[in-house]
């Protein structure tokens, strides 16, 4: 536990470098945020925070420069997260109050709204596919040898696929399948499409396997291996200065463009309604170099998708998390 005055120093040290990008002073310090402290004082506390792992010095500088370990006690214990204004608030409430039709649209549109007033990158991720539960699977023959499969699920997820057959099928059989469908999987998590519920439609229909073999195949592609991952303003990184580096910028457009990475990414955060990944923090190598936050869209105990933030260490955690935990809590309330 930090004393009173490192507390301080540390917390204008991190909002400076923050605000600047630039190493930062001991006269910075004495300039601009009010401490009174003298500057041999605050030049003390900066050698003790560094000595004790909270602050870096770069070698080009005599300032310094929040460390991993500075820029969590930051986020756990000196954050203010009421740091929005009355017209972000007009305005998040503005965009989370456009008519949906699906939870997923909502969860884009909270995203979209998140990188607007915060200038980072946000991706967002529906609910798991397989916490869902199947409300009802409606069939449609496009031709002699085509299917249309609509699935509708509980948090208001739609799907479309189309399934296509070696042999004919007809409207009877279509409706056979409706049926039997619709009779074992309503009221079913999504969980429950896998082998054992595959081969059992093997036994329970005369139809042969060349029929139900490409409809339970396609509807477990579509529902639980298709998650679908929206990225928003991802232009933003790249007006930062740490993405000035060519290995930075890589390896932020690598992350991007891998859809394993950035859905471990969104589902790994369980414990809080924010979660906060700083650095080397991250599970993956590849998020090393960089900061996520990220918060579970719920109601009740119901999952409805997971929204986050990427962006550098030096990230302004008190704008992103402040816009967050009031999103969170604008969507619980509609």
């Amino acid at each position: 536990m930090l004393e009173e005055r490192k507390k301080k120093v540390l917390q204008a040290i991190v909002e400076e470098y923050i605000n600047t990008a630039e190493p930062v002073s001991s006269n910075a310090i004495t300039n601009n945020y009010g401490l009174n402290f003298s500057s041999a004082t605050i030049r003390n506390e900066m050698a003790e925070l560094e000595k004790s792992g909270f602050l870096d010095k770069p070698h080009t500088s005599s300032g310094r420069v929040p460390s991993e370990k500075g820029y969590r006690y930051y986020v756990d214990e000196l954050l203010k997260d009421d740091n929005i204004s009355l017209e972000e608030i007009k305005y998040i409430s503005s965009k989370l109050e456009t008519k949906v039709n699906e939870i997923e649209e909502l969860t884009q549109i909270t995203a979209n709204t998140i990188s607007e007033i915060t200038h980072y990158t946000a991706v967002s991720i529906g609910p798991k596919p397989a916490t869902q539960i199947i409300e009802e699977i409606k069939f449609i023959l496009l031709g002699n040898r085509m299917l249309m499969a609509v699935i509708m699920t509980d948090t208001g997820m739609i799907r479309e696929t189309i399934i296509k057959f070696d042999e004919d099928i007809n409207q009877k059989q279509v409706d056979t399948i409706n049926y039997m469908f619709n009779n074992k999987l309503r009221g079913q998590s999504i969980e429950i499409i896998n082998r054992p519920f595959e081969e059992y439609l093997f036994d329970e229909m005369k139809y042969s396997v060349k029929v139900i073999k490409p409809i339970v195949e396609q509807i477990k592609k579509v529902l639980i291996e298709d998650e679908k991952i929206y990225l928003e303003g991802a232009n933003k990184a790249f007006e930062l200065p740490e993405f000035n580096s060519l290995e930075v910028a890589k390896n932020f457009v690598n992350v991007l463009d891998t859809k394993e990475i950035v859905a471990d990414m969104l589902n790994s955060g369980i414990a809080k309604d924010i979660n906060v990944y700083i650095g080397k923090e991250n599970e993956k190598e590849e998020l090393k170099d960089f900061s996520i936050v990220t918060f579970k869209h719920k109601v009740g105990n119901k999952d409805l998708g997971t929204i986050g933030i990427i962006g550098p260490k030096r990230m302004n955690y008190s704008k992103v998390i402040s816009v967050m935990k009031y999103i969170n809590k604008k969507l619980k309330d509609m």
